[in-house]
């Protein structure tokens, strides 16, 4: 692969691993879509939104994920039955709460920040800086929306650790 200076068998981890994280979108995001069109109640208005702001990101990542893989110069995943076979997220119920909702989709969150950091450590070992530089974004934005939700889900009454560390 003249264009990007590196060796095709080098990257086949790197795009199994893309592959796997393509796949834990596609769920994640069937998910969210799935939270977003089912959601009742009194969190109705800003759970109805946050869920078709996280969908809407998660579009536009397994897009990125995909043409990643194609810069790579490999296939990326594409039919759902193959998603659902490798995809460590598994399909939610559409009967859940919002508290169910918000926590199974902080569980997603989990398993998506897991499999982001072993592609990173797969692109690490073989300098793939362009996909260590597109995960790691992704993990920042998402432990801020995992942030937000968590704190959704706290009472008011909760609070942070109640000392400030200074320097």
């Amino acid at each position: 692969m003249s264009y990007l200076n590196m060796q095709d068998e080098k990257l086949l981890p790197v795009v199994v691993e893309l592959n796997t994280l393509l796949a834990d979108y596609q769920v994640y995001y069937q998910n969210l879509r799935s939270n977003h069109w089912n959601i009742l109640g009194k969190s109705f208005f800003n759970l109805h939104i946050k869920f078709e702001e996280l969908y809407t990101d998660a579009r536009e990542k397994i897009d990125d994920i995909a043409e990643r893989i194609l810069t790579l110069r490999y296939h990326p995943m594409s039919k759902f039955s193959d998603y659902l076979k490798v995809s460590s997220i598994e399909e939610a119920s559409a009967l859940q709460t919002d508290k169910e909702m918000v926590m199974e989709t902080l569980k997603d969150h989990k398993i998506l920040l897991k499999q982001m950091n072993v592609v990173i450590e797969k692109a690490n070992a073989v300098s793939d800086e362009g996909t260590v530089d597109l995960i790691g974004a992704y993990i920042r934005e998402l432990e801020k929306s995992s942030w937000m939700l968590d704190a959704w889900n706290k009472e008011t009454t909760d609070s942070l650790k109640d000392h400030i560390i200074e320097a």
